[in-house]
């Protein structure tokens, strides 16, 4: 439709639709003033006595015939808007027509109904007209100023359990990291070899070197430089002898019972044998200076602890949980073909047939706390040397005949004493032993791990099958 001249303009209304109504049915802008009413062209198109403010479009009563207002009413519905124009510049009514009777509420409801909306104050607001102009330095803030806005790329709340950062927060298990060596010393971790076991390693004597014991797991990969366990699915088996001797052998036992927990949780393993200390450390402890049938006079485990290089800050130190600890120990075991003990000696066959029988015998006796009976196993277990002879292969052959394996490996002997090498405990530089590995003797059937650390010779740590 083409504006032309006498014609108001245009107007676009909350419909959204353009098409001429009349002013006072305009609905004004929210925060824009509105321009003051002006009177109709044809008298004919208003419907009713125009009031400056319509009453309450639902409950609009047959209104009676009103006089002529002497005075314009001060409108009660309207908010006090900023740049709202004062009520008395609207035109005097008294110019207005008499008003023609009024149509039926239900009519009304139709036309100026849906133009009208509630104000702040909870009061319907009259509809009027839009003017397009700057928006007020204060807008009116309506009863919905605090709801978010529909293009708002937050919600109003956020659900349960929500973080921003949530989805980017990443997840780190043990296993998910690459153990990296921190010196040229350490060697890599161990490669996994699937689903199976992982590699075998074993230690010889640490007698309370808990130094030296950790510099050597480290150059074979299987701990951390913080000393945890870095070898994954690796299988790590001590020989036995933790305490005597060293400086600080509970921190020894300590550390083996620390990795045997995270090698398991890794899944690997890290175990331990019985050694001869180990029963010499449970007698000193629970029987003292208790006398016990040596089989060469009268003895007691505290005096055979001291001779043997029994250490009182690890007495000092020795808790309920080493005890048990120890106490559970296994005499023998085999893995990977190897029959692994602590000692160079045929005595085990003297405890059961099978692996199975030693060990459950060796608990037995622990279990029963009787001095003699411990003693005895203790004894037992110090004898050595049966390995290194001319009879020494058929020694190890009888062992593996009955336990199973294709070599014995073992601890308990110095590789110093068995190669005749001049050594003493103190160690002098001009008495160093050369010991580079582990001792492979008797044929080819038996393996010595004990470097002869406490002789300033070398703790070894060394994967089996050793390599030809």
């Amino acid at each position: 439709m083409t504006q032309g001249a006498g014609q108001d303009p245009v107007e676009r209304t909350a419909t959204l639709r353009d098409f001429r109504v009349p002013p006072y049915a305009r609905v004004p802008v929210q925060g824009t003033p509105a321009e003051p009413p002006a009177a109709p062209a044809d008298p004919t198109l208003h419907l009713g006595t125009r009031p400056a403010a319509y009453p309450e479009p639902v409950t609009f009563p047959e209104p009676p015939a009103r006089p002529e207002p002497p005075v314009r009413p001060e409108p009660v519905a309207y908010a006090e808007p900023p740049a709202r124009p004062d009520p008395a510049a609207y035109p005097e009514p008294a110019s207005y027509p008499e008003p023609t009777p009024h149509p039926e509420p239900a009519a009304y409801r139709e036309t100026a109904a849906p133009a009208a909306h509630a104000s702040a104050a909870g009061h319907t607001v009259a509809p009027v007209a839009a003017v397009p102009q700057a928006a007020p330095a204060s807008p009116v803030v309506t009863a919905h100023a605090a709801a978010p806005h529909p293009g708002s790329g937050y919600p109003a709340d956020f659900p349960d359990g929500y973080t921003p950062t949530e989805r980017d927060l990443p997840v780190i298990q043990r296993g998910d990291t690459l153990q990296v060596p921190v010196t040229p010393a350490a060697a890599p971790a161990p490669a996994p070899t699937g689903d199976g076991p992982g590699p075998l390693f074993v230690v010889g004597d640490v007698h309370g070197y808990l130094d030296e014991l950790v510099a050597a797991l480290r150059a074979q990969g299987l701990v951390d430089e913080n000393g945890g366990w870095a070898a994954g699915n690796a299988r790590l088996w001590f020989l036995g002898d933790f305490t005597d001797r060293g400086p600080d052998g509970i921190g020894v036992i300590d550390l083996v019972m620390r990795l045997s927990a995270e090698a398991a949780a890794a899944g690997g393993y890290c175990k331990a044998l019985m050694g001869n200390h180990e029963l010499l450390l449970i007698g000193a402890k629970r029987f003292g200076d208790t006398p016990v049938n040596s089989g060469a006079g009268t003895a007691t485990f505290q005096a055979a602890w001291l001779l043997n290089g029994g250490q009182k800050h690890d007495m000092d130190r020795l808790q309920d949980v080493h005890l048990q600890w120890m106490s559970r120990l296994d005499a023998v075991v085999s893995e990977d073909d190897h029959l692994l003990l602590h000692s160079d000696t045929t005595a085990y066959l003297e405890y059961g047939e099978t692996i199975e029988d030693v060990n459950e015998t060796v608990h037995e006796i622990i279990r029963r706390n009787d001095a003699d009976e411990v003693w005895d196993l203790f004894r037992k277990f110090t004898k050595r040397f049966a390995f290194r002879d001319e009879g020494g292969p058929q020694a190890v052959q009888e062992l593996l005949g009955t336990y199973g394996g294709s070599r014995i490996v073992h601890g308990h002997s110095p590789i110093p004493y068995l190669l005749g090498q001049v050594g003493t405990e103190d160690g002098e530089e001009d008495s160093r032993p050369a010991v580079e590995g582990p001792h492979v003797y008797a044929d080819g059937l038996a393996i010595a791990m004990d470097g002869g650390v406490t002789m300033a010779g070398k703790l070894l740590v060394v994967q089996l099958p050793l390599a030809d």
